[in-house]
């Protein structure tokens, strides 16, 4: 099983170090956090295919971390000495009889342990080729493939073969079909993986009978004269047509799979995901120890993805699984515990967390959570009807809502503000928080918050200033007036006094925060709120 991965310039990585347990692994983050990189990377390092293709047919500039390719480019224009761009991905594994033979310090760590170095940079061979290509920098836009070379090695030093690595992995991505001759392909190569020796054999044998008898058909042999009586116009030689028998042509391109006799392709999205993941686990897995599984939640229903889930758990029992989604059910059924979250580079688990965040954490369904990690941003508030006037002020602000600009605002129950923060200060997420001052600043800002979060780099933390007006109602009629609110809310209330009463009212506070949020005046917004959303 893999303990540790390492990743240095592929693909969105500039650098990673990621542990991994020994069973279920859920990878989790926003979009272009990496989280498929990571999967493929895996992937590179077990078999030395990218894409399904061998990675000395997939070298391209655009798989190197473009952030250090751009400053090698601006090394190379300021005329600095500069190494060239190296792509490195190391596996490190548990001590296993398995893996004996990986044993050594090839690796970057320089430790004595098991594991897999695959490495892509510039081949020794094409140092002179590659002096006299950098003289003219400024002509430059990119990486010098031509001059690279794939080392794949075991940190004994021993050179990698498919045959000579011991630990097999498997990649599965029912989204992928169409990136590689569509999703007949797709379907084939499992359906081929499926069948045993002599069930290929026969399906190519016949395949090839049923090829041949094509230029039987009496159509066909009448189009073939007709050809044949052109020869000398088009060619010396004999034309006809008939269908390609060679080996390069067989039913793996030309085979098209059927549900109730409607074509693969012509079925719904979400049941030729699930039948190319179904499909993938039907095959033979008993030799594979790494399963890596990208996004299985993709186009299915809720009935369909705890099916899913389901074969998933049953199916990779006592097999390392790797595993990406943006689903809270996914997450959940499989297990908080097993979650790795992923954020510009830093990662996280639950067992980083303090022992009571990660009891709380635990209980939670998980979708407030999830929120938190996939946003670009967010604005932590204490109950629906502050949400409201968030939305309302961002609106008036810039002209849309902050989910369009990746901004979740989310409500926290209770006192768990500390709790999301942890998980914020650990990614390094931009969070915001908006909170009542209650009437002591000291207590429950000062104290509460203390020096780690009031003075965090990525958090802020916003409050009224004022311990007269303790909550958000109050604040809004500090500067708004009583008579401004009277006329939004429909209400005829003298004082701020009886206002903020009925304002505050269980049965009426979500409701006169609706009325506001819905209004076309232009509210007065809290100097603290406006701070908050800066």
């Amino acid at each position: 099983m893999i303990e540790k991965v390492i990743i240095k310039n592929f693909k969105s990585i500039e650098s990673l170090s990621l542990n991994v347990d020994e069973d279920i692994n859920i990878i989790v983050g926003d979009n272009e956090q990496g989280k498929s990189t990571i999967l493929e990377a895996i992937n590179l390092a077990l078999t030395a295919y990218l894409n399904k293709r061998s990675i000395h047919n997939e070298i391209s500039p655009f798989i190197f971390n473009r952030k250090t390719v751009n400053t090698y480019l601006n090394f190379l224009r300021d005329e600095k000495t500069v190494e060239p761009p190296k792509i490195l991905i190391e596996v490190y594994f548990q001590e296993n009889e398995t893996v004996a033979s990986l044993k050594g310090t090839n690796n970057s760590l320089k430790e004595d342990t098991w594991g897999i170095s695959l490495s892509i940079e510039l081949d020794e061979e094409f140092t002179e080729e590659y002096k006299e290509y950098i003289k003219n920098p400024n002509d430059i836009n990119n990486i010098p493939i031509e001059y690279y070379t794939v080392k794949w090695y075991s940190f004994a030093f021993s050179p990698l073969t498919s045959r000579s690595n011991p630990v097999k992995c498997v990649l599965i991505d029912a989204t992928e079909g169409k990136a590689w001759n569509g999703t007949e392909r797709y379907i084939s190569s499992i359906i081929g993986n499926t069948l045993d020796l002599k069930q290929r054999v026969a399906l190519n044998v016949n395949y090839r009978d049923l090829k041949e008898s094509f230029s039987s058909i009496d159509a066909i042999k009448d189009i073939n004269t007709s050809l044949s009586s052109k020869t000398g116009e088009i060619s010396d030689k004999g034309l006809s047509i008939s269908l390609d028998v060679s080996q390069k042509s067989g039913w793996e391109s030309h085979l098209t799979a059927y549900l109730d006799d409607i074509p693969f392709d012509l079925i719904g999205k979400g049941e030729q995901n699930s039948i190319k993941l179904k499909l993938s686990l039907e095959t033979n897995l008993e030799d594979v120890h790494v399963i890596l599984i990208e996004e299985p939640e993709t186009h299915l229903s809720y009935t369909n993805m705890s099916k899913l889930v389901k074969q998933i758990s049953e199916k990779c029992v006592g097999k390392q699984l790797l595993i990406t989604t943006h689903s809270t059910y996914v997450l959940n059924k499989l297990g908080l515990d097993h979650v790795i979250f992923l954020n510009e580079g830093n990662t996280m688990t639950l067992k980083d967390l303090d022992e009571d965040t990660y009891n709380y954490f635990k209980k939670l369904p998980g979708y407030d959570t999830l929120r938190l990690i996939l946003s670009e941003k967010a604005i932590l508030v204490e109950g629906p009807s502050d949400e409201l006037i968030v939305q309302k002020a961002y609106s008036q602000k810039y002209g849309r809502l902050p989910i369009e600009d990746g901004v979740d605002v989310i409500t926290i129950r209770g006192l768990s503000f500390k709790r999301y923060l942890e998980i914020a200060d650990k990614l390094s997420k931009n969070v915001s928080i908006i909170t009542d001052n209650d009437g002591d600043i000291e207590k429950n800002i000062t104290k509460k918050y203390g020096e780690r979060y009031l003075n965090h780099p990525s958090i802020s933390i916003n409050y009224g200033i004022d311990e007269n007006y303790r909550t958000l109602e109050p604040q809004l009629v500090k500067v708004n007036g009583v008579d401004f609110l009277n006329k939004i809310l429909d209400v005829d209330y003298s004082t701020e006094e009886a206002l903020i009463k009925y304002m505050t009212s269980p049965s009426k506070k979500s409701e006169c925060a609706m009325q506001l949020f819905d209004s076309d005046e232009i509210l007065k917004i809290p100097e603290y709120i406006e701070n908050a959303i800066q």
